[in-house]
């Protein structure tokens, strides 16, 4: 049987040291070993049943109950301050066959995989990467679990790609202690397995097209999500370049993403009429502290997979553009300071000139490797639609320098549109504007944190520019009608609905937080629960 050990703990801190955060009791289970349970159906229900048997342990002490991965969001949307489980150690695998698709489905079956709540990024790829398939984008790093990317909308720069869970085609999610609280769910109009394999890791089946797409992005609270069925693809490779182009040229990317036309071109990467290829991946890097004329821009373009091609770990492991918190770090380092020393020494460039020319060819799982740094940091990112880019960054630049300073270093990454109801990259190109940096003290020279998050939604809603926030950065998440501001109506009430029809009103009270009491989702709807006498919807 799978095993619990219940830890008595007073906090809980995310990676980045972006807590403490209450807590009273940490679940952590390990699965049945495969040697004593061979079977991988029945360990995973025996996995579910435990789960199950914690929920009602929690109900029965009437407080609440989280789950949590890799602890990578840097505000509290994975905290609670009751019980919390650690799902790292449940990280099974389960294969699926040609037989096991659904009669209507269109995928094929060498591209769907199911894989346990726990499973890193790392680790889905490692297992993609053996069966010769890829995911169709990730993160920036490779730490987060499957579960806790696509609860929050975990992004990749995949121009024409999407988020995370845009490329989940199922969940098993369990909302509460009984048979019928594990439900495997699916959207209707394009259902990926068939009910033989359903039934064996859930016990009702649950296709809709509107609760499949409110449950994407769940923010946690839709109950435990237990396993991920994901659409991959065939691997491929990224050749990766990094140059520095006039702000101007830039921006107008940015704003038009017509690379075709533009005055970018890299001589490898154009059309059989010379003109410029589309790329996968479109970042730049902006140092709100210099007055240097051009931007760092990083470009990857997709291309089939062919081997050999040179090792990319050399430079993927010495390349600071990977990860803009790192850039603060190593400088920090170099000038142990202060803060305000860091500031003045980010007025001239610290990106470094010998990097500019190397190219780079590796997997997407090569290229978005391991993240560096795993310390006090601190992450602000606003979606806005791209051909807004150029004046979002123009404000948040003059808030962060004129108000500031603040240690942080800006970015830009491009995003298509998510299908998931709640999903913040909402717009048909969605650039995400990024800044990172360092955890700081306030003092009278510098604000704090939380001000400075309240000040760009200040600046942002002034300048009449929509916008959605990354749900696991910081933000001014308690800032009144934030998410009546970043969502319609209809949105806010359909995400409500469906949770409603999952989770019975004392299951949504057990799967709510103080997140989402903050950010005004916690309110109980009254729609009707799904019959749990009809076991197929």
């Amino acid at each position: 049987m799978a095993s619990t050990i219940a830890h008595a703990k007073s906090e809980w801190d995310t990676l980045h040291h972006n807590g403490p955060f209450p807590l009273k009791t940490l679940y952590i289970t390990e699965l049945e070993g495969e040697g004593n349970l061979p079977d991988k159906f029945a360990r995973y229900a025996d996995a579910a049943q435990e789960i199950q048997r914690l929920i009602q342990e929690t109900k029965n002490a009437h407080q609440g109950f989280r789950a949590y991965g890799s602890r990578w969001s840097m505000n509290h949307i994975a905290s609670h301050h009751d019980r919390m489980h650690y799902n790292g150690f449940m990280n099974m695998h389960i294969p699926t066959f040609d037989t096991d698709l659904h009669a209507n489905s269109n995928f094929s079956a060498d591209n769907i995989f199911f894989f346990q709540c726990g499973n890193t990024i790392k680790r889905v790829s490692e297992v993609l990467s053996a069966h010769g398939k890829s995911l169709k984008t990730s993160g920036a790093s490779n730490g987060q679990t499957i579960a806790g990317c696509i609860s929050t909308g975990v992004h990749g720069s995949g121009l024409d790609v999407g988020s995370v869970q845009d490329y989940v085609v199922g969940l098993n999610i369990i909302t509460g202690p009984d048979p019928q609280d594990n439900i495997y769910l699916e959207p209707a109009s394009k259902p990926a397995l068939n009910d033989a394999f359903a039934q064996k890791v859930s016990g009702r089946i649950v296709r809709d097209d509107e609760i499949f797409k409110a449950a994407l992005v769940s923010l946690g609270s839709f109950g435990f999500i237990h396993g991920v069925v994901i659409e991959a693809e065939d691997r491929f490779l990224l050749n990766r370049y990094v140059q520095k182009i006039p702000k101007k040229l830039a921006l107008e990317l940015s704003t038009t993403m017509d690379f075709a036309n533009s005055g970018f071109s890299i001589p490898q990467e154009l059309d059989s009429n010379g003109k410029p290829n589309r790329p996968y991946h479109y970042k730049v890097f902006i140092n709100p502290y210099s007055k240097e004329t051009d931007y760092v821009v990083e470009v990857m373009y997709k291309k089939p997979y062919q081997t050999p091609y040179p090792d990319p770990f050399p430079i993927i492991k010495e390349s600071i553009y990977r990860d803009l918190i790192y850039v603060f770090i190593k400088i920090a380092e170099k000038f142990p300071k202060s803060i305000p020393w860091l500031i003045k020494r980010l007025r001239k460039t610290i990106l470094p000139l010998n990097d500019l020319e190397r190219v780079v060819t590796g997997t997407l799982p090569e290229i978005f490797w391991d993240a560096p740094y795993q310390g006090a940091a601190f992450a602000c990112s606003f979606g806005v639609d791209h051909k807004d880019s150029a004046k979002a960054l123009q404000v948040l630049t003059d808030l962060t320098v004129n108000e500031g300073p603040i240690p942080g270093i800006f970015a830009m990454r491009f995003v298509k549109q998510s299908e998931a109801t709640m999903a913040f990259t909402k717009f048909p190109i969605t650039c995400m504007l990024e800044i990172d940096g360092v955890l700081w003290k306030p003092n009278r020279r510098i604000m704090s944190l939380n001000q400075y998050g309240k000040r760009m939604i200040e600046e942002l809603k002034k300048h009449n520019i929509p916008f959605a926030i990354h749900w696991g950065k910081n933000a001014d998440w308690d800032n009144p009608g934030l998410v009546e501001h970043m969502f319609d109506a209809a949105s806010i009430k359909s995400w409500q609905k469906s949770r409603a029809a999952l989770l019975s009103p004392e299951m949504q009270e057990l799967f709510s937080n103080h997140f989402l009491s903050d950010i005004k989702l916690k309110d109980q709807t009254t729609a009707p629960v799904i019959d749990p006498a009809d076991p197929i919807t």
